[in-house]
């Protein structure tokens, strides 16, 4: 794993014990575990038209990644919503 400097000197510093950690309190491994399960669950169905050449191509990239081709259109789906994906500009 990559880290950069900032991780990096957080890294040292704890290893070194300069950094004190706090144990969460139940309420707050409640919510964190509820964030997670929310951020997680997937609760609509859309159907879409795809073609046939482009299916074949996520479907390609998703075994590369080692995912199914769903979990890929959900993620860039995502990445797109959230502006993590960037649209290239034609012409």
């Amino acid at each position: 794993m990559k880290l950069d400097k900032e991780e990096k000197d957080i890294l040292e510093a704890l290893e070194r014990d300069e950094i004190n950690t706090l144990t969460p309190s139940k309420k707050e491994i409640a919510e964190i575990k509820a964030m997670a399960e929310n951020t997680l669950r997937k609760d609509r169905r859309v159907t879409i038209r795809l073609y046939d050449h482009d299916l074949k191509g996520i479907q390609k990239k998703a075994i590369e990644k080692g995912m199914p081709y769903q979990t890929l259109i959900s993620s860039m789906i995502h990445q797109y919503v959230e502006g993590d994906l960037i649209e290239r500009k034609i012409g």
